[in-house]
């Protein structure tokens, strides 16, 4: 009777077939780079990559350091920029030709001012070199000794620059004052303690400086006004 009602349980069975196991795709790569210690030839492969990598991070681990610091430095000590005036200025000699150009025997006297404002903060000044300008003509130079200016410091720097050059003059310069402008290039460090900076190469610019001949008549009476110059760091 069990038989006849229940045929499905005359035989085995042994359930669904299983599939076979899927084969790994050795073209597969995972993404990244990393070295593999279990296989000497993918070690070898990527390895380049991996210092490559390793660089790139110690380089910017080291500029994120050093911006860290630089900021920290700059909060702490809060520097203040170096002021620079020319309080005389005066010139010795001209000579006029016939053809309404100046021959400067220029013998031209400059004082300037250098003030170190900044508490903490020593400045280097390694290299100086002053320059004279009429017009847009540089007729001479001088170059001054080098100083260190130590906090809150205020240097008298005297120059003279000598000699003699040609220069198209205008009708305002026979009055007997004299539009020059005078620039300064300088190599500059600071230090604090004993720790000094890289050299800096601030440009300085003293524009328009109104300087009298002091052989004119006609600039008796004048003064020369004390003028700030500017400061171009680059």
């Amino acid at each position: 009777m069990g038989d006849k009602h229940q045929p499905y349980l005359n035989g085995t069975y042994y359930g669904p077939s299983v599939p076979p196991p899927l084969k790994p795709n050795r073209r597969y790569k995972p993404p990244g780079c990393c070295c593999c210690f279990n296989c000497i030839g993918s070690c070898l492969r990527c390895c380049g990559c991996c210092i490559l990598s390793l660089i790139c991070n110690i380089l910017v681990a080291v500029a994120v350091i050093l911006a860290v610091t630089a900021l920290l430095i700059w909060l702490i000590f809060r520097p203040n920029a170096v002021k620079l005036y020319v309080t005389d200025a005066s010139l010795n000699r001209f000579s006029l030709d016939s053809n309404n150009n100046i021959k400067i025997h220029y013998d031209l006297d400059l004082n300037f001012t250098v003030r170190n404002p900044n508490q903490r903060l020593g400045v280097y000044y390694d290299a100086i070199q002053v320059s004279g300008y009429y017009g847009e003509q540089r007729f001479g130079y001088v170059d001054v000794s080098p100083f260190y200016q130590g906090h809150k410091n205020t240097t008298v720097v005297v120059t003279k620059i000598e000699g003699q050059n040609l220069v198209v003059l205008d009708d305002g310069g026979r009055a007997g004052v004299y539009s020059i402008d005078v620039k300064l290039v300088m190599r500059v460090r600071f230090r604090f303690w004993v720790v000094k900076s890289w050299k800096f190469k601030p440009k300085v610019k003293c524009n328009d400086l109104k300087v009298p001949l002091v052989s004119s008549n006609s600039t008796s009476g004048f003064k020369f006004e004390t003028m700030e110059c500017d400061f171009d760091f680059y």
